[in-house]
């Protein structure tokens, strides 16, 4: 999975989560269905928002998973730190060419820009929260 389909994913199931908030744990496969993709895809996002303690699972018959921070609580820059591990825009795969005069400084060049970047994404992801985008999805679908 590409890591910005990884975000998305991550957003789709914290909302589908607030939506199903009646107290009943949502199943992986629950989650799957209404992303339309494979249980396991599930179960290692999942993972990874239990690992930053923003759902928890119950296991045994009526199991599944809930959101351990409420809505209104978690921003979108909270979801992006726990599924993105990657850089936003990576450096070169191999190294450039040291002799170059641009081979040997291009990537110093880039390296505070992509931060900054990186940074303004952040900033922007902290304004919106699984609530505000479950209120938008709820207008949406009337």
């Amino acid at each position: 999975m590409s890591p910005s389909s990884r975000l998305t994913v991550a957003i789709h199931i914290l909302t589908l989560l607030a939506h199903e908030a009646s107290g009943e744990p949502v199943t992986s496969e629950y989650i799957a269905g209404s992303v339309g993709t494979n249980p396991v895809v599930i179960r290692r996002l999942l993972a990874m928002l239990r690992k930053s303690k923003l759902v928890r699972s119950q296991g045994g018959p009526g199991g599944g998973w809930r959101l351990v921070v409420p809505a209104k609580g978690i921003t979108l820059r909270d979801v992006y730190r726990a599924v993105e591990s990657e850089a936003l825009f990576p450096l070169h795969a191999s190294t450039p060419n040291p002799r170059c005069p641009v081979g040997r400084t291009i990537q110093a060049a880039l390296a505070g820009r992509y931060g900054e970047a990186r940074l303004a994404l952040e900033r922007d992801l902290e304004r919106t929260t699984i609530a505000d985008l479950l209120q938008e999805v709820t207008r949406l679908a009337r």
